[in-house]
C-alpha cells in the first residue's frame, strides 16, 4: 500500500474514534469510517508479474484503453495509447520500458474530465521520456476531473527497469503512451490493462534486428 493510504485511512479512523468517545452516536462515526476504508483500498499497491521478453512496452497504468492510433509528432510518427483510470483503478504508475530517463517535464494546467481529448493539452501533467535499446518511449501522467496531484519520483539520468514503480496520479485520471510507429500494437480500444503487467506493444531491439539479419 502507498503510504498515503495509511495517512488518510488512519487519520480518519482517529476522527471516528474521537467522535465515538465524545458522542457515542453511531451514525456520526459512519462517514469517517467509510472514508477510511475507501482510502485504504484506493491506495493499494499490488505486486505485478512483469513480462521479461525483449522489446516489450508494458502499460504504465491500470485502466481502460480509450484511444490507440497513429499520430505525427516533431520526432516522427508515433503510436499513441491512451488509458483512462477511474476512481476504482489502482493509481500507482510504472515504467513502460527499461532504459535511461531523458526528460521529466511537469506542466501546470486545469482539471477537465480526462476523457476529453483536450485534457492532453490543457490539464496538469508530467511527461517522461525514457531512452531504451534503440528507441524512446514517452508517457504522460495527466490529471483528471478529480485528480489534484501528480506524483513522479523520476529525474533525468535515472536508470529504470521495465515495470518498476515511478509514482501515481491521485484519483480519476489519464495516462498517454507514445511508442515508435513500427511497434506491433497488442491492445485495442476497450482493452483493460494493468500497470507493469499488460503488454501494450512489441518492438524489436537493435540486437534482435541484428540477429534477424544474420
Amino acid at each position: 500500500m502507498v503510504k498515503d493510504g495509511y495517512f488518510y485511512g488512519l487519520g480518519l479512523a482517529v476522527v471516528a474514534a474521537v467522535l465515538w468517545a465524545l458522542t457515542h452516536v453511531t451514525w456520526l462515526i459512519a462517514p469517517p469510517l467509510v472514508l477510511a476504508l475507501f482510502f485504504l483500498w484506493f491506495f493499494r499497491d499490488p505486486n505485478r508479474s512483469v513480462p521479461q521478453d525483449e522489446g516489450l512496452v508494458v502499460s504504465p497504468a491500470d485502466g481502460v484503453v480509450t484511444e490507440a492510433e497513429w499520430m505525427e509528432t516533431t520526432q516522427g510518427s508515433r503510436l499513441r495509447v491512451s488509458i483512462f483510470l477511474s476512481v476504482f483503478d489502482v493509481h500507482v504508475n510504472r515504467v513502460p520500458i527499461s532504459g535511461t530517463v531523458k526528460i521529466v517535464d511537469y506542466r501546470e494546467g486545469g482539471f477537465m474530465n480526462a476523457m476529453n481529448p483536450d485534457s492532453v493539452l490543457n490539464n496538469e501533467q508530467t511527461m517522461v521520456v525514457i531512452e531504451g535499446p534503440g528507441y524512446d518511449v514517452a508517457f504522460k501522467q495527466i490529471a483528471g476531473l478529480l485528480a489534484r496531484r501528480i506524483v513522479c519520483n523520476l529525474k533525468v539520468g535515472d536508470k529504470v527497469v521495465r515495470g518498476q514503480r515511478m509514482g501515481m496520479i491521485k484519483f480519476g485520471s489519464r495516462c498517454d503512451v507514445l511508442i515508435p510507429a513500427e511497434a506491433r500494437l497488442k491492445v485495442h480500444v476497450g482493452s483493460r490493462v494493468k500497470g507493469g503487467a499488460t503488454v501494450l506493444a512489441s518492438l524489436a531491439s537493435e540486437e534482435d534486428e541484428t540477429d534477424g539479419d544474420a
